[in-house]
């Protein structure tokens, strides 16, 4: 009788870990791997094409020198037209190329293997990383404002929203898609050149250090270094707010304190850092992984772990570009804090990163579609 009961059970777990993987399956996005190779291909076709008209006297071209309320701290603005575009124009059919064989599954063994890898790595880095200035990090974080300020206007010289998100600016943001784009591509193919489940990763010998235990370990030390990395950053604009002119020139801090909301900006800029700080430990927390009592709706539930890894994410990759923006701008005339706490996004961004990584590493369940885990 008890082995009969216990079968019973074993069945009916059998039977929901079935049914929890057929919900999955069903998630548009969860099927990432077979289309991300051809969205990646769409988008490098059609950037591709643009620079393609840019290259023949087409107007638009995002790179051309424009007057400084109007460039990008992208380290190709300004360049000639007449050389990066048909740059774009052969890299865009080459990635359009690349990304159906990857879509397609060619080109899995051998110097193939490791040509499409290349490329697709490099373009992933590129777009998402090596191009990109501090818009990234400035939409994300303005985001809220941005819908505010075009119903009040724009604290400052902007007369409004499209003085802060204008071409240059937009166009990084197509490029950022297009990176994201191809490291999905990228990734996927490269699981599956190499015998692996393209949805997780699984499939061969496991490192040690990808164990939960071992994440653990590791991932604390990852959130400590990425929550001291943005208090410089914190302390001096809650000092400016209330009028210490910390890293600055005293010019300066009149200057932001005769520009009305400005310093109010500055001062949501850096509790909202806190806040993030805050977020950032409960990828090591109790509360990370099950809502904590006083969240409604949700109390001693668990927490998806891409409620916690999609946000995570995304502001360590947009984090290091703009660091590396301000350690290209280096020294400053208004005064170290202007730029010094900003050049460790750099590794806020790096050690955010691993922090997510570790937090999937420990949180990751039974997959989908390989049924590992």
């Amino acid at each position: 009788m008890a082995h009969a009961v216990g079968s019973r059970n074993e069945q009916g777990r059998a039977q929901k870990q079935a049914q929890a993987r057929a919900a999955v399956r069903r998630r548009w996005w969860s099927g990432w791997p077979h289309w991300a190779g051809y969205a990646a291909a769409v988008w490098s076709l059609g950037y591709g094409l643009a620079g393609l008209y840019w290259a023949l006297g087409g107007a638009g071209y995002p790179f051309a020198k424009a007057a400084v309320e109007r460039s990008s701290g992208s380290v190709l603005d300004p360049s000639p037209v007449a050389v990066v575009a048909p740059v774009i124009a052969v890299v865009g059919l080459v990635g359009a190329v690349c990304g159906v064989l990857m879509a397609r599954r060619r080109c899995t063994a051998g110097a193939g293997r490791r040509a499409l890898l290349v490329v697709g790595w490099t373009l992933a880095a590129t777009l998402t990383v090596a191009v990109q200035d501090y818009t990234l990090i400035a939409v994300l974080a303005f985001a809220p404002l941005l819908v505010v300020f075009a119903f009040t206007g724009v604290p400052g010289p902007q007369d409004g929203v499209g003085d802060i998100l204008f071409w240059h600016r937009d166009n990084l943001l197509i490029l950022f898609v297009g990176g994201v784009l191809w490291t999905l591509a990228t990734l996927a193919h490269q699981r599956r050149a190499g015998g692996l489940c393209a949805h997780c990763g699984r499939g061969g010998r496991a490192a040690s250090w990808t164990t939960p235990e071992s994440a653990a370990r590791w991932g604390r030390r990852a959130v400590l270094v990425a929550v001291l990395s943005t208090v410089p950053y914190e302390v001096t604009r809650v000092a400016w707010f209330f009028g210490y002119p910390l890293g600055i020139t005293d010019a300066f801090l009149k200057d932001m304190q005769d520009t009305p909301g400005l310093l109010g900006i500055g001062l949501g800029l850096g509790l909202a850092s806190v806040v993030g700080g805050v977020l950032t430990h409960g990828l090591i927390a109790r509360w990370g992984e099950v809502w904590p009592p006083w969240v409604p709706f949700k109390a001693g539930r668990p927490v998806a772990p891409a409620t916690a890894i999609v946000p995570a994410l995304l502001v360590s990759v947009v984090a290091v570009p703009g660091g590396l923006m301000m350690i290209r701008a280096g020294n400053q005339p208004f005064g170290w804090g202007t730029n010094y706490p900003a050049m460790l996004w750099v590794v806020w961004g790096a050690a955010l990163g691993a922090a997510t990584l570790a937090y999937y590493l420990r949180r990751r369940g039974t997959c989908g579609y390989c049924a590992q885990g």
